[in-house]
C-alpha cells in the first residue's frame, strides 16, 4: 500500500471512525515512521508499514472501538508487519545489531508467543527512545540532498502526517507534482544511503539550518500565500509552528530552534487582525491590535528569552526580536523603529542578502523618514534577485508616497501588483494605486 491514509469516506468506515484515524495519524505518524525508519532504514517502506497499519485501523476499530491507546496499539501492528517484513525478505542476519536476539527473546511470552500488551513499549526502548526516533526523521526528512520543494512536501508528510491531496492544496500545486516529489524524495534518501542519524559535531549546525529552512519556508507559505485566492493559509502555519515546538523540545540547547519559535508564535499571533471582513489583506499599521493573541505572543518572548539564553542571537532570533518590537507597542506610533533599525543592521551583518536590505529599507524609513529608506530601497533596483519580487516596487511605491511623489508612488504599486501571483495582494496594491491619483 503506497497511498495516502483514507478518510471518513472508506467503505466500512464510519464518519467518526475516519476522523479519529485521522487525528491519531497526525499526531503519531512521525513517531510510527521514525521508529520504522531506525530498524528498516528504508523511509518509503516504513511510511509505507505505517499506512498499512493505518488501514487495519480503519478496518478493525468501527468493530471492535477504538483501543484505549491508539497510537501504542498501531505502533504494535506496524511493529508485527515490518517484523514480517524482514523475516519474509531474509534480512533478519543482516538486521541483527537493530533486532537481536535479546529483543526477540522479549517479544515472546513462556509459551513462545508474542507478548502484544508490552510490544509498543518494547519498540521505544529498543529504539532508543522514540523522541530520538522522530529528530531522526526530521533530519533525514529536510536533508539537502533534497530540492528545498521536496524537503518541505516529505517534512509534511511523514513529521506532519498531511495526506499528498492537503500538501498539494497548500501549496496550490497539482496532487501528482507533490506526489512525484515525494516519491523520488524517497528514493534519492535510499539511493544517497543517507544514514537515519542526528548529526554529530561539525555536521550538525548546517544541517539544522536546512531544518530550519523547511519550517520556516512552510510556515512562510501560509503567512502570506505566494499565490491564489487566499491571502493566508493558517493550517500551514499552524503545522509549521507544531514542527518548531516540537523540534524546540527534541534539541532545547540549540538557541536557534527557540529563535524559530518565537518568531512563529510573534507572528502568528496578528492572524485574525491581518485580514478584513471579506478576506482582504490589513497591513501591519492598519491592523486593530486589539485582536493580537496575546498568549502567543506571551510564548514568543518565553522562547525568545530561551534563545537569548543561548548565547548571541541568530538570524531567527534577530527576525524574532524585532517581531517583539511590534507586539510589544501597543499602537503603531508606540512601535521602537530605531531599535528595529538597529536589528536589521545587525541581521544584515549576520546574513546579508537583498530580502533583509529591502526590509531594513523599510525600517530606516520610518525610523528616520521615507528619503533614508528610498535611498537604500533604490540601491536594489539592480539586484537580479529582486527583479522580479513584487515587494521591491511595493516598499518604493510606499516611499515615494509619503514623500509625495505619487505620479510615480503609482507607476511602482501598479507594478508590484503586475508581479504578485496572490489574488487578494494584487487587489491591495491596485487599489493603493489609484489612491496616488
Amino acid at each position: 500500500m503506497s497511498g495516502d491514509v483514507p478518510s471518513d469516506d472508506v467503505p466500512g468506515a464510519g464518519g467518526d471512525i475516519g476522523r479519529t484515524v485521522e487525528a491519531v495519524w497526525r499526531m503519531e505518524a512521525a513517531r510510527i515512521v521514525g521508529f520504522l525508519t531506525r530498524m528498516l532504514r528504508d523511509v518509503g517502506l516504513a511510511e509505507e508499514i505505517a499506512q498499512d497499519a493505518m488501514l487495519q485501523a480503519l478496518e478493525s476499530w468501527p468493530q471492535a472501538g477504538v483501543p484505549d491507546k491508539p497510537g501504542a496499539w498501531l505502533m504494535q501492528v506496524a511493529k508485527y508487519r515490518a517484523l514480517d517484513h524482514l523475516r519474509h525478505a531474509g534480512m533478519r542476519a543482516g538486521k541483527e545489531g537493530e533486532l537481536s536476539w535479546e529483543m526477540e527473546q522479549q517479544l515472546m511470552d513462556q509459551s513462545g508467543q508474542r507478548r502484544p500488551d508490552e510490544l509498543a513499549e518494547l519498540a521505544q526502548e529498543a529504539a532508543g527512545g522514540i523522541d530520538d526516533d522522530v529528530l531522526r526523521l526530521v533530519f533525514v526528512a529536510c536533508h539537502p540532498v533534497l530540492s528545498s520543494e521536496a524537503r518541505a512536501a516529505l517534512t509534511l508528510k511523514l513529521v506532519g502526517g498531511l495526506s499528498t491531496p492537503e500538501i498539494a492544496r497548500a501549496f496550490l500545486v497539482p496532487e501528482a507534482t507533490v506526489a512525484q516529489r515525494i516519491v523520488r524524495a524517497k528514493r534519492t534518501l535510499l539511493e544517497a544511503r543517507v544514514p537515519f542519524e542526528v548529526p554529530r559535531g561539525g555536521d550538525r549546525k548546517p544541517r539544522l539550518a536546512s531544518v530550519l529552512q523547511v519550517i520556516y519556508l512552510i510556515y512562510n507559505e501560509g503567512y502570506a500565500a505566494s499565490a491564489g485566492t487566499d491571502w493566508l493559509r493558517p493550517g500551514l502555519c499552524r503545522e509549521a509552528l507544531r514542527l518548531g515546538r516540537v523540534l524546540a523540545e527534541l534539541v532545547p540547547e540549540e538557541g536557534e530552534v527557540h529563535g524559530l519559535v518565537a518568531l512563529m508564535e510573534i507572528q502568528s499571533s496578528r492572524e485574525r487582525a491581518r485580514t478584513g471582513p471579506n478576506g482582504e489583506p490589513v497591513l501591519l499599521l492598519d491592523q486593530d491590535r486589539s485582536r493580537w493573541d496575546q498568549l502567543l505572543i506571551r510564548r514568543g518572548l518565553t522562547a525568545l528569552d530561551r534563545a537569548a539564553g543561548q548565547g548571541s542571537l541568530g538570524p531567527y532570533g534577530l527576525q524574532a526580536a524585532i517581531a517583539a518590537c511590534h507586539a510589544r507597542a501597543l499602537m503603531p506610533e508606540a512601535t521602537d523603529w530605531p531599535r528595529i533599525a538597529a536589528l536589521y543592521d545587525a541581521l544584515s551583518q549576520l546574513l546579508p542578502s537583498p530580502i533583509v536590505e529591502l526590509n531594513r529599507a523599510v525600517a530606516l524609513g520610518m525610523a528616520y523618514g521615507p528619503a533614508e529608506g528610498l535611498a537604500l530601497a533604490d540601491q536594489l533596483l539592480d539586484e537580479p534577485r529582486l527583479a522580479h519580487y513584487h515587494l521591491l516596487p511595493s516598499v518604493r511605491g510606499d516611499l515615494l508616497a509619503r514623500l509625495g511623489r505619487h505620479a510615480e508612488a503609482r507607476i511602482e504599486f501598479e507594478r508590484a501588483a503586475g508581479l504578485t501571483r496572490n489574488e487578494r495582494e494584487r487587489t491591495l496594491l491596485l487599489a493603493r494605486a489609484q489612491e496616488q491619483a
